[in-house]
């Protein structure tokens, strides 16, 4: 094209590619530096070549957050400066803007899509020069001061992004290929929750996995706000809203299955914590002979569902299994004949033959709300997500002793100390001894690995440190996960209920009427059978379903 233009000369040609072959480089920066041809003519007829705009590095002033967002070594390798940004897009001036190869590399770092100009190798090079040997010089300075000074004063500078760059960033192929992948990662490790934390200069993902958090490879750092964006966008929250908690949901089909995500986020001092609950149906079974009760709880719990009224509590504390306890409670009583409504915050399932409702406290549909609305929807059985405060409290027992029959949950330690919690919440004793029918206090313990099972051999003076009394396991052989690739190390795969169900008898009934402790209450019931948790653990381990360890864990002995 330069010689068609007549710029340059067959000979200036000529003796450019004799140079080009001594020292390198380009045929158009060997033009330049011998000195046929000036750099705005071949920016020109590059740009012409390429079918590209071009652009003139000497003239611009580029903003240092801007050449940040490509690292050192991919400006270098593919000769590429970004100079603008415009909502998703980077535009980079590169010395070959036809390199896809170089162009993918570029989108998948940044999480930008790269709008390519061309600028002259000879250009690019002394910007990159010039660029990072001030920046050098500038940590190196930084460094003196830092390492002299006592104070070191922390300019802190908050990045403000428009909406249609938020919405930009969320679009980019590498965050939502992280994203997904993530997500997909979390189901398949039977994950329930995933926190996405930042942190000064690194960001943390971790996975709980059957009940215990376990560190994840995270994304990079400058690509954590545009992660954080994408969950917001699919959960339909206000991704420009960061200085208020938001709460929200989504539906995905991960391997051909419905699985639904409930999604947190909090304001940090270094950006939105998220964290992500998993509610995947298909590894939850809503059958109470499933969950782990023994025999004698679960005919005790079978049969208070089959009272037309009353008050059925479950208590435990979050992420117990108590919602799956309700549900399993539904779907045992689940009939067409039957008319029962739910009022939850929120609703993890959706159960055909059952009426949900979703509160919402932002706009006053509150439990207590919830409850008085459904009393006129008559209804047989009502379920309450949680019994919070006394209104709550009253009007689950007036519809209880209107003929329905009310299942809730607390947030308790014990079966017997829910009794308590609620007088002290001023409840009259006579209306929970005339309302309340059973109270179920649940744990969730981990199974052991069934593909690193191995006997295990304790003394039994580590067995008293544990709380246990060696007499019990006297003669018997205990089991315990060596760890191995199947459970990640842990010895531990899935979890299994263990419950302490309490039956409001007579001896009971009069017992709260006299405004007899927690203790008291406790004690009556044993001593009219009950298993406590810490038994109920006792009879996993001897069975071989858990260890010791996680029994002490997550029991206490009373």
């Amino acid at each position: 094209m330069l010689l068609q233009d007549k710029i340059i000369t067959q000979q200036q040609l000529d003796a450019a590619l004799k140079r080009q072959r001594e020292v390198g480089g380009r045929i158009g920066t060997n033009l330049i530096e011998m000195g046929f041809i000036n750099e705005k003519t071949l920016t020109e007829y590059l740009s012409k070549h390429f079918e590209v705009p071009s652009v003139m590095l000497s003239e611009l002033t580029i903003d240092r957050s801007i050449l940040d967002l490509i690292p050192q070594e991919l400006a270098t390798k593919y000769e590429a400066i970004p100079f603008k940004r415009e909502g998703k897009i980077l535009h980079v001036a590169m010395a070959n803007p036809k390199d896809v190869f170089a162009i993918d590399a570029l989108r998948f770092a940044t999480g930008f899509e790269i709008k390519p100009y061309v600028a002259t190798e000879r250009s690019i090079k002394k910007f990159l020069e010039e660029h990072y040997k001030s920046k050098a010089l500038e940590d190196e300075v930084m460094e003196e001061i830092g390492a002299e000074d006592e104070l070191e004063v922390v300019k802190e500078e908050k990045e403000e992004e428009t909406t249609s760059e938020l919405a930009a960033m969320v679009e980019s192929g590498p965050v939502v290929q992280y994203v997904n992948q993530l997500l997909k990662a979390a189901v398949k490790e039977r994950t329930s929750d995933i926190h996405i934390e930042p942190y000064e200069k690194s960001v943390r993902v971790r996975f709980r996995i059957d009940g215990v958090l376990h560190e994840m490879k995270p994304p990079p750092m400058k690509m954590f706000k545009a992660v954080v964006s994408r969950l917001k966008v699919m959960a339909k929250l206000k991704i420009q809203e960061k200085r208020f908690p938001q709460d929200g949901r989504f539906e995905a089909r991960i391997d051909g299955k419905r699985v639904d995500f409930r999604i947190s986020t909090v304001p940090t001092l270094f950006g939105e914590k998220v964290a992500l609950r998993i509610l995947d149906r298909s590894q939850v079974s809503l059958n109470l002979r499933d969950l782990g009760f023994e025999e004698q709880p679960l005919n005790h719990l079978l049969r208070a569902l089959k009272n037309p009224f009353g008050i059925i509590l479950v208590t435990g504390p979050t992420g117990s299994g108590k919602t799956t306890t309700l549900y399993a409670s539904l779907n045992e009583i689940n009939d067409p004949e039957i008319n029962i409504t739910t009022a939850e915050d929120p609703v993890e399932f959706s159960i055909m033959g059952i009426n949900q409702l979703q509160v919402n406290e932002s706009i006053g549909l509150t439990f207590a709300s919830a409850l008085r609305a459904y009393l006129r929807q008559d209804p047989d059985v009502i379920m309450v997500g949680e019994i919070r405060d006394k209104e709550t409290t009253e009007i689950a027992i007036r519809a209880s002793l209107t003929g329905h029959l009310v299942l809730s949950t607390v947030h308790t330690n014990s079966a017997a100390a829910t009794i308590t919690r609620l007088v002290n919440m001023g409840v009259e004793p006579f209306l929970i001894a005339s309302t309340l029918i059973l109270v179920v206090s649940q744990r969730l313990v981990r199974k052991i690995c069934p593909h690193c099972k191995a006997p295990l051999k304790i003394n039994e003076d580590d067995l008293k440190k544990y709380g246990f009394e060696p007499e019990r396991f006297k003669d018997k052989q205990l089991f315990h996960g060596l760890g191995c690739d199947k459970c990640r190390k842990t010895g531990y795969a899935g979890r299994i209920g263990i419950y302490e169900v309490l039956p409001v008898t007579k001896k009971i009934r009069d017992l709260i009427l006299d405004r007899a402790t927690d203790i008291e209450i406790e004690k009556a019931a044993v001593e009219e059978g009950m298993i406590t948790l810490r038994e109920a653990g006792i009879l996993k381990v001897l069975r071989g379903e858990t260890d010791i360890f996680d029994v002490a864990k997550e029991t206490t002995l009373r």
